[in-house]
């Protein structure tokens, strides 16, 4: 099993930045591919962006430019670097991880997937509140 544990959400003005984390704890298996998920109140869940634990990355269309998911191995932590932030990022931030992966012959390496596999992921955080204002 894996614990997740995010943190660095908080209140900012449109524009600002804030810089995510969560901390994994249990079988480094469990963290082949991790992502961050988020969902405002009274809307569907949404993959932001995900990292293979070999570091291909895969975002949303809704922040590619403006977003950056990276992972420390070593440190069992997963990072999510927000810039430019709207009031339509404002959500629930969940971190969340998988044992599995996913191959793609043609890139020669691992990926993971993000919209539509919520349910691909096995394990969740209890989530980081980030909040923008206009």
């Amino acid at each position: 099993r894996v614990g997740l544990v995010e943190s660095g959400g908080g209140s900012v003005q449109s524009g600002g930045s804030l810089r995510l984390s969560c901390v994994a704890s249990g079988d480094d298996y469990s963290t082949n591919c991790m992502a961050w998920f988020r969902q405002a109140s009274g809307k569907k869940r949404e993959g932001v962006a995900a990292v293979d634990r070999d570091g291909a990355t895969k975002y949303a269309d809704s922040v590619k430019g403006r977003v950056t998911i990276s992972r420390d191995n070593a440190k069992n932590t997963l990072y999510l670097q927000m810039n430019s932030l709207k009031p339509e990022d404002t959500s629930m931030y969940y971190c969340v991880s998988t044992h599995r992966r996913m191959y793609n012959a043609a890139y020669g390496g691992y990926w993971c997937p993000l919209a539509g596999h919520d349910d691909w992921y096995d394990y969740w955080g209890q989530g980081t509140q980030v909040t923008v204002s206009s």
